[in-house]
């Protein structure tokens, strides 16, 4: 089958030819129609970030495609469907497999471009909201790159779960976005310390939860964010990993919570009940329009190069799709 592959010289992508997936019992081979862009994707392209054991080394954590093979323990699906899952890699591809029970049904009227970006984005965002952070109703989060995939991803879902949204984002346009998406308080981060509108849009109380993908830069506004009993979800570290001189006290006088999260480390297992869980929660929302993926831009696969390149110059607002042809 053909694929985007890395050049290990250059770093950069080309279409050449990888072995085609087979599929065990369980498991459903796809052929894919579209994938979308992660930042592990340009991490891995580098070489900073390997993919787990036994994983396909191709790039890509999602997709979208059509049920070409089934494995002989496998009900609930058939030849001919359209599904959409997270993988742990190999959806810059033709084909993939994956356990059948990871593939959520594509609703109707959705095309697969649209499919392909509601994986990796909702998963995480739901995983890290609910199941870490366990905001409630009438709850704040403060959630960080409010127009990132993830971002937008997260303020659908916490305002479907009641919640109080306040985000950070860069530009005017962003900031609109996330507003339009049901943020109630957009931060102009280039402005100056985000920490200060947080403290006045809470009336000095603070958050109960925080979504980070940003890391060393943000700790310290973080930790004066946070309300009593707060939780700090540390998602990426894009802004670096290293903090000196932390003061410790903050975290016990305030409770404060500190959780780091992957989601593509999690073992099979746990994704399929995250995959599962949210299904139930979600896919009825999907269908009818109340949440919806956020597409910034659509690229061919073999433009895949540039699609990179737009998403390290933080262009984006939603997610990168690359159709697979």
């Amino acid at each position: 089958m053909k694929a985007v592959l890395v050049n290990n010289d250059s770093r950069q992508l080309y279409i050449g030819e990888a072995l085609k997936p087979s599929i065990s019992e369980e498991e459903i081979l796809v052929k894919v129609k579209a994938t979308a862009l992660n930042r592990a994707d340009l991490m891995q392209k580098r070489g900073l970030y390997p993919p787990p054991e036994g994983a396909s080394p191709i790039l890509g954590l999602e997709m979208s495609g059509v049920i070409e093979e089934i494995g002989e323990h496998v009900q609930g699906v058939k030849i001919g469907d359209r599904v959409c899952a997270l993988l742990p890699g190999g959806g810059y591809a033709e084909y993939v497999a994956i356990p059948a029970a990871m593939a959520i049904p594509i609703p109707n009227h959705f095309s697969f471009v649209e499919a392909a970006a509601i994986p990796e984005v909702f998963l995480t965002a739901y995983m890290n909201l609910f199941w870490f952070g366990r905001l409630q109703k009438g709850q704040t989060v403060l959630i960080h790159a409010g127009a990132s995939g993830v971002g937008t991803a997260a303020i659908q879902l916490a305002r479907e779960a009641g919640a109080k949204i306040i985000v950070t984002a860069g530009s005017h346009e962003k900031r609109k976005l996330c507003l339009s998406l049901g943020a109630h308080h957009a931060i102009d981060y280039k402005a100056g310390p985000f920490a200060n509108a947080v403290k006045e849009i809470t009336a000095g109380k603070g958050v109960d939860l925080i979504l980070d993908f940003i890391g060393a830069p943000y700790w310290q506004q973080n930790i004066d964010s946070l309300a009593v009993d707060g939780r700090l979800i540390l998602i990426g570290m894009m802004g670096g990993s290293k903090i000196d001189q932390v003061n410790l006290s903050p975290l016990l006088m305030k409770r404060i919570q500190v959780i780091g999260t992957t989601l593509r480390s999690q073992p099979v297992d746990k994704k399929v009940a995250l995959t599962k869980e949210f299904t139930e929660f979600a896919l009825t929302k999907l269908t009818l329009g109340a949440i919806k993926p956020i597409i910034d831009s659509i690229w061919n696969w073999d433009q895949a190069n540039e699609a990179h390149e737009h998403m390290e110059q933080n262009k984006n607002a939603g997610k990168i799709v690359l159709q697979v042809k």
